[in-house]
């Protein structure tokens, strides 16, 4: 007991101990830390002082230097403002001397007004004398002429009408003969590019086509007991079989090519088959048919694909699968057709116009003759309706039926149609024409040029291509020849129809002719 009372009072004599010490310790670092303090403030206020002495002496150097510049510009100021007053003034002078020079001018002005009224004056009064003059020669002239001034005035009228018609005649010749040059030209280029670019084959369609046999029994079997095969056959098929002394061969004949082409296969799978009778042939027929049909199709669709249009109806598609079958004086519709939009492309390319709107146009523009036999009417007409129906654009439809003139032609798409589909029926070996038709186109195309007045004879040549006239020179100026060939030109357009251009060349040439003996 008396251990843990001991032990308690040295921990309390410690406990004292120990804050008093601590409390002189704290003390201690407490006036340390207010001596440091005060050596901190009296090292900052220093600095302060140090660097505020240094800033008022910046800005005086500042202050110094600024004032220094403003004097400096002042002085610049000053010696402009000195250069500008010396230019005003010299301004000033100038403009005294100008003042001077005007009022110099002002008083010699007032002269020329005295001399000019002076002479205005002098004029009225030759003038009065002039129209006296006048009137006494008119009064002599009416006199010795014996015509009034109203007579006179008429005949004078009439002979400078006359005159400036042969000018105007000349002037028109040599205008037209410049503006043909040029346009001739161009239009050359245009036509020979377009041509040379395209080589189209010759085409020769025929009215009959020839099916082999593998032995000349087989006629026998084709024309079947008392006739009823072949009556059957030319019944289905709408052709002409013609079965004669041709070692294995049949002829069909028909003006339909569509007709023969189906004729042609229905035979063909009936000696293949072998089986011969009218049941088999109108089953036969029936196939054919739906197979032609989706031929006609994919032939219209490969023109398309040939051509680079696309988006047309199904049906026009169709349609042209049908020109395949159709001829034009022996000329293949369809191909003709690829041939003038190929063209109609080559061209719209060198006028930069729409190429693919051309081309379109060019493809459909005989699209009227794959239903011609079926509806009445020409067949661009036709065309135009069709292409109408099925959705094509103002432009198309114009372009089909502008290309004969059934309408006059109102755009560059419609004359371009126009001229791409003549190159095609034009160009040699493209089409036939018989002999008869031939001569008389040629007598027709003289009789249009002999029916003019001034015209002694006329000669068709180039295959009627080129009509030469020959004018009578002694009824027929020079100036009025001009008139005359433009005039033969324009009824040759009105009364004939032909592919292609004719060119009207009026020759006038009078010759002395005398004989030395």
């Amino acid at each position: 007991m008396e251990l843990l009372i001991i032990a308690l009072a040295g921990i309390v004599f410690g406990a004292g101990a120990g804050f008093v010490l601590h409390k002189i310790f704290s003390a201690k670092r407490l006036e340390e830390a207010r001596t440091e303090a005060e050596q901190v403030l009296e090292t900052a206020r220093k600095e302060a002082q140090a660097q505020k002495k240094e800033i008022v002496l910046q800005g005086q150097d500042e202050i110094y230097q600024q004032k220094k510049e403003m004097e400096q510009e002042f002085k610049e100021r000053e010696n402009v403002i000195k250069k500008q007053e010396g230019r005003l003034q010299q301004k000033e002078e100038r403009l005294e001397n100008k003042q001077e020079r005007i009022t110099e001018k002002e008083s010699e002005l007032v002269d020329w007004e005295k001399r000019l009224s002076k002479q205005e004056r002098e004029l009225e009064e030759k003038e009065q004398e002039v129209e006296h003059v006048m009137s006494e020669q008119e009064r002599v002239l009416q006199e010795i002429s014996g015509l009034t001034v109203e007579e006179a005035k008429r005949r004078l009228l009439e002979d400078i009408e006359s005159r400036t018609r042969h000018e105007a005649a000349r002037m028109i010749r040599q205008i037209e003969m410049e503006a043909k040059e040029t346009a001739d030209r161009k239009a050359k280029e245009i036509l020979s590019t377009a041509i040379q670019r395209y080589s189209g084959e010759y085409i020769s369609e025929q009215s009959v086509s020839a099916v082999t046999l593998p032995s000349d029994e087989m006629k026998g079997r084709i024309i079947g007991r008392e006739g009823r095969n072949i009556r059957s056959l030319e019944a289905a098929t709408g052709v002409d079989l013609i079965i004669d002394d041709t070692p294995e061969t049949v002829i069909l004949s028909a003006y339909s090519p569509l007709r023969r082409e189906k004729a042609k296969q229905v035979l063909e799978r009936l000696i293949s088959d072998g089986r011969i009778h009218p049941a088999r042939i109108e089953d036969i027929v029936k196939k054919v048919d739906k197979e032609m049909e989706v031929k006609l199709r994919e032939m219209g669709e490969q023109a398309t694909f040939d051509v680079g249009v696309h988006g047309i109806n199904p049906e026009l598609v169709r349609l042209l699968g049908h020109l395949q079958y159709r001829t034009s004086f022996s000329q293949n519709v369809l191909h003709h057709s690829l041939e003038v939009a190929f063209l109609c492309g080559v061209m719209a390319a060198e006028l930069q116009i729409d190429v693919k709107k051309a081309k379109r146009a060019g493809l459909l523009h005989d699209i009227g003759k794959a239903v011609d036999h079926e509806v009445e009417g020409p067949h661009a007409t036709i065309g135009a309706d069709l292409v109408k129906k099925y959705g094509e654009s103002k432009d198309i439809i114009h372009a089909i039926a502008a290309h004969h003139e059934d309408v006059q032609p109102k755009s560059i798409l419609a004359v371009l149609v126009q001229a791409a589909d003549s190159l095609s029926g034009a160009r040699p070996g493209a089409r036939k024409e018989l002999l008869e038709n031939y001569v008389k186109r040629l007598e027709e195309l003289e009789n249009v040029a002999t029916d003019f007045s001034g015209v002694a004879k006329a000669y068709a040549i180039q295959a009627g291509r080129e009509l030469r006239v020959m004018i009578d020179c002694d009824r027929v100026d020079e100036d009025q020849t001009y008139l005359l060939c433009k005039d033969i030109a324009t009824a040759v357009e009105d009364k004939m129809t032909y592919p292609g251009q004719i060119k009207v060349t009026c020759i006038r040439e009078k010759r002395a002719v005398q004989y030395a003996k």
